[in-house]
């Protein structure tokens, strides 16, 4: 299995694919922390605009860190379903849960823009970008979000994913591009040999070249 150096070199192998947007009315979404790296390389080299969608995983009542599905800003969400029936997971907490990530979302989106509209994607290209993808919810809750604002085109970029994952979003969006599978039971860090954390202030010095 060959690996990603780091970031940098997932983003930059990825706009081999992508070549064929520059010059378009483009604008690359990138997911923080990880995907603005991703994002940034694929900005520069297509001559797009680069901007965030922060969308957050919805955590079990019983294990925050075991996520049930993911929402959006607008609230758009993306359950696992099949989860939150044989959890017995109730309707009651999953709106409240998402009211309460909505939260986070806007406090993050602030950190990391400040008082920036969101950019208008009505009509334009959204090329949404992340440094890998496991379950697929943060990435269908973003799609949703998309979608409401009317783009001409959604494409999907990332470095590695599942195939039951492209094969389910691949109906919701013009194009899906993933350079590597995601084993079974492999975890997107071990598709990289570097993989260390992106810190809040990498995403705010990248997007004020923006």
């Amino acid at each position: 299995m060959e690996l990603f150096k780091n970031r940098l070199d997932a983003g930059r192998q990825l706009t081999n694919k992508l070549s064929k947007y520059k010059g378009k009315d483009v604008i690359v979404l990138a997911i923080p922390r990880g995907g603005i790296i991703v994002g940034n390389e694929i900005a520069k080299a297509i001559d797009a605009k680069l901007d965030i969608i922060v969308p957050r995983k919805i955590g079990s009542p019983e294990d925050p860190e075991f996520a049930i599905g993911a929402v959006a800003p607008d609230g758009s969400t993306s359950l696992e379903e099949d989860v939150v029936r044989s959890y017995g997971i109730s309707e009651n907490y999953i709106k409240n849960k998402v009211k309460e990530e909505i939260q986070e979302i806007k406090r993050r989106m602030n950190t990391y823009r400040g008082n920036k509209p969101f950019p208008k994607l009505k009509n334009k290209i959204v090329i949404l970008v992340d440094d890998g993808v496991a379950t697929g919810n943060t990435m269908i809750a973003s799609v949703k979000f998309i979608k409401k604002q009317k783009p001409k085109k959604i494409v999907i970029a990332v470095p590695i994913a599942p195939s039951d994952f492209i094969n389910k979003v691949s109906s919701m969006v013009n194009e899906v591009i993933s350079l590597k599978p995601l084993e079974p039971y492999y975890a997107i860090s071990m598709h990289y040999i570097s993989f260390e954390q992106t810190t809040d202030e990498e995403v705010i010095e990248t997007l004020k070249k923006y």
